[in-house]
Formats: structure tokens, sequence, C-alpha cells
């Protein structure tokens, strides 16, 4: 299986595709973790990552191309892949069709919620200064409010976790992807899962879908 895991901000499908790739033993390929591996590494690749990231700007499509490229060159790939967080335009998805061998991708799973929902999510979010645990207001409240359950810190709401700040995240993800989501919707590769229901449901109907395309 390989499959591209989408989504909003908020919407969960990082956790989503952790889980999957546990059940399933498959790599969990993640944007995120695979440009701090390069960085930590000091590789030819990584370094240029770094200078964009110390500046606070997006890496350029060809370098994140080019780490990704590394990882799924990988032996663990050869079971089974989830990418998480790549693609996120549409020439970094016409770079991960070359790049997959038999086929390209089998699925894209693109878990959505309102607008509403994703705010109510993040900004609920509230973090431990000292121990960075991380609680919820409504889903994972502390016993004592405003206080860590694990070490008696102080908890606070990051900056990125402001209403404000999260439509604007929400507004540049939406401009970003909707090309490439009609991309992977022409291609009869796009399945939508509904992310603003529990846990288990969703993860049921991630299931079904990826078990469908399997058969295909």
């Amino acid at each position: 299986m390989k499959a591209v895991f989408l989504g909003p901000p908020g919407v969960g499908k990082g956790t989503q595709a952790a889980q999957v790739s546990q059940r399933h033993g498959w790599a969990h390929v993640s944007t995120g973790d695979m440009l701090r591996e390069a960085v930590a590494a000091k590789s030819p690749v990584g370094l240029e990552a770094k200078k964009y990231m110390d500046a606070g700007g997006l890496v350029p499509d060809e370098v994140v191309i080019r780490i990704v490229e590394q990882r799924l060159s990988r032996p663990d790939c050869g079971r089974g892949v989830i990418l998480d967080g790549f693609p996120r335009t549409v020439a970094q998805a016409e770079a991960l069709e070359k790049a997959l061998e038999n086929g390209g991708l089998d699925a894209v799973i693109f878990v959505n919620a309102g607008d509403d929902v994703l705010i109510r999510r993040l900004s609920g979010r509230r973090v431990c200064r000292a121990c960075g645990a991380v609680f919820h207001v409504e889903t994972m409240a502390p016993k004592n409010k405003g206080l860590c359950d694990k070490c008696g810190g102080e908890l606070y709401q990051r900056d990125d976790d402001r209403e404000q700040t999260i439509r604007e995240r929400l507004r540049v993800y939406k401009r970003q992807t909707a090309a490439l989501i009609d991309y992977y919707k022409v291609r009869d590769l796009l399945v939508e899962v509904a992310g603003d229901r529990e846990i288990r449901e969703v993860q049921a109907a991630i299931e079904k879908a990826l078990t469908e395309r399997a058969r295909t």
C-alpha cells in the first residue's frame, strides 16, 4: 500500500497516519520528521533546508522533493508507505508520482472537517511550560485549571493556537491544497473521510477506504 494522507491543521491526519502505519507495519513518512532528520544529519540537502527553516520561510519544492526521494529509497518503504504532509503542491505530487515504483499511489485519504471544528480543537490546546505536556480545555482538561497534571507547571496557549492565527493557517492551507485535491480527484485516487467524528469512527472509515483501494 502506498497512500497519502491529506487534511487541514487540527484534523488529526498525523495521528491517524501513525496509527495506520503501526497497525499494518507500513513506513510512516512525515515531512516534518524528514526535514528534522536531514538537518540533524547535516546532509547537503538538510543543510540547504536549514537555511530556509532558520529564516522562517517555506522550504522550496525541489529541496523537499529531494529529501522525500531519499526517504522513499529506504528498505522499510518496500512493505508499504503512508505519506503525511507531502505532497503539498501539484509540483510535489508530480515528483512523487515519478519517485514511486510499481504504478504510483494506491489512495489519497483526505481527512476533512469544518473550520469551526478545527478552530475549536486547536484553540483549546494548552501546553505545560515546564514539561511540554499537552492538554485540551474540552477533551483533555487538567484536574486543576491552568496547571499540569504531570508536574504542576503552568499551562499556556501557544501563539499558533490562537484563533486569528488558526484562521490564517486554514486560509493558507486551502489556497495551497485546492489544486492538489483536484489533481487527485481527476486521477480517481481521492477518498474524503469526515474528520469531525470520534477517533475510532475516523479510523474505521480510513481502514475501509484503504481496504477497498487495495482490492482495486
